[in-house]
């Protein structure tokens, strides 16, 4: 169930953080509440997460996901490119997280 919640956690900060941008700095206020329940949300399962897994684990496949689809919604919704300095830098960041899954004895499997 950790990953259900971790899964959870990362699709509500993605969206969060999708309606941040579409809320023009707090000015709008559809986005502006989507953005704060949805970030709610994105703590209340990473809070879920926290009880299993270690944090510095959980944050980092939090964040570094996030970072990844994040990413992805700004290239194919807001239509920001990326250059080859930033993709390099977003493969890192998936290695990292196969990393830690795949190799880590503090990761619950």
């Amino acid at each position: 169930m950790v990953y259900v919640y971790l899964v959870a956690a990362i699709v509500f900060e993605v969206i969060g953080t999708s309606a941040l941008k579409l809320s023009d700095g707090f000015t709008r206020p559809l986005p502006s509440a989507v953005t704060a329940l949805t970030y709610a949300a994105a703590f209340y399962f990473l809070a879920l997460v926290l009880r299993s897994l270690p944090v510095g684990i959980a944050y980092a496949i939090w964040a570094g996901l996030g970072i990844v689809l994040i990413t992805l919604v700004g290239i194919f919704w807001f239509r920001q490119p990326l250059d080859l300095p930033a993709m390099i830098g977003l493969a890192l960041i998936v290695a990292g997280v196969l990393v830690i899954n795949l190799f880590s004895k503090t990761v619950v499997h």
